[in-house]
């Protein structure tokens, strides 16, 4: 079953300030939870860019790590970026990104929108109802709370389904 993640937060800073943020690859491990044991495998360039690969580590279980290779697909300078799942747990992740000022210019909307499909039929429609949608509703709650303190306040709620 294909299902997806929308989430929209509000920052207050200049979209120059938050695009430079979100376009360096690196930043990431910052929005990321520590117990993921999220690690950034290999160089990555300073920006990204369309057709960069990015290869991490994740810890999905308590000591099991797997290997996750995304590809920055699309890249509008300023406004979206999208990243896919090359190689790693889902059998589809489709990951865009979004950010358009406010009408005052004081601030930014971000918008996540994540397809994704777990796979492995029929365990995976019980791992996402027991564990996995419960697990990247907290991953994205805990990437708001860091992206908030760094730059404004809470998002408009949402979940994984």
């Amino acid at each position: 079953m294909i299902r997806s993640l929308h989430r929209e937060q509000i920052l207050h800073r200049p979209l120059a300030e938050v695009w430079d943020f979100f376009a360096t690859p690196r930043n990431l491990n910052a929005i990321t939870p520590a117990e993921m044991s999220f690690v950034i495998l290999g160089d990555v360039a300073a920006r990204m860019y369309a057709g960069q690969m990015i290869q991490y580590r994740i810890g999905v279980l308590p000591g099991i790590r797997v290997r996750w290779l995304t590809e920055i697909t699309h890249v509008r300078e300023g406004e979206y970026f999208v990243d896919e799942q090359r190689v790693g747990p889902y059998r589809i992740w489709h990951h865009e990104h979004f950010f358009q000022p406010t009408p005052d210019g004081r601030a930014v909307t971000m918008t996540d929108h994540v397809t994704y499909e777990v796979g492995w039929r029929p365990m995976g429609e019980l791992l996402h109802a027991v564990w996995i949608g419960h697990q990247l509703t907290a991953i994205f709650d805990y990437r708001a709370r860091c992206i908030a303190e760094r730059f404004g306040p809470a998002p408009t709620a949402g979940r994984a389904g």
